[in-house]
């Protein structure tokens, strides 16, 4: 694999203080082409992990100083976005209520069957870009609407109101030739390339 690719594979942060768990789990990740970052400490994870990196955690809940539900509630908290997933060898009915209360993707108890963990990190990881996508496209989004005139705003919202081109320029006392111009430059401007679009592209901008 050449280095670009492997910059661009998934990243899988592992986080357990047993080593023969973190090398056993770590070698079975590594063979579905995810890289795989091992960690002994939480504490040390936290504070050096890559944050910028398209993957998925994985939690040991049982750790010295600090139980993995305690990272995962800090890591929500400071809005980090990597999807989650808890493994424990003592699991309760409580505790995975917990889990997916707290915002855990899966919650696995050790043993860890391979195969149903590397499924719930690969699902992990589809929803992670899936989510990374979305931010960007509301972020472009929202840039694309910071360059709209104050008319054009007002003729968007209008638009998505339901209203007419004569209606909108009843409203705005514009022609509605000159209505036409601001949805013509509105499409342009927020890259719409038909009405459901546009709606859809007011609908993430005021949420």
């Amino acid at each position: 694999m050449s280095d670009s690719a492997t910059s661009l594979s998934p990243l899988i942060h592992l986080v357990d203080d047993d080593a023969a768990v973190r090398d056993s789990l770590g070698l079975l990740i590594s063979t579905v082409g995810l890289r795989v970052q091992t960690w002994a400490d939480p504490h040390a994870f936290m504070a050096g992990f890559d944050r910028a990196s398209i993957g998925a955690i994985v939690l040991d809940v049982r750790m010295p100083g600090i139980s993995g539900l305690a990272v995962l509630e800090q890591l929500l908290a400071q809005g980090v976005d990597q999807p989650v997933v808890l493994l424990t060898g003592h699991g309760t009915v409580e505790m995975c209520r917990r889990a997916f209360k707290t915002g855990a993707a899966e919650f696995l108890e050790k043993p860890v069957d391979d195969e149903v963990l590397i499924e719930a990190l690969q699902n992990a990881v589809r929803q992670h870009v899936r989510s990374r996508e979305r931010h960007q496209a509301d972020q472009q989004a929202r840039e694309r609407y910071a360059q709209l005139s104050g008319r054009e705003r007002e003729v968007l919202g209008l638009i998505v109101e339901g209203l007419t081109n004569k209606e909108i320029g009843r409203v705005l006392a514009l022609s509605p030739r000159t209505v036409e111009t601001h949805r013509a430059n509105l499409f342009a401007k927020l890259g719409a390339e038909s009405l459901a679009q546009l709606i859809r592209h007011y609908a993430a901008l005021v949420q």
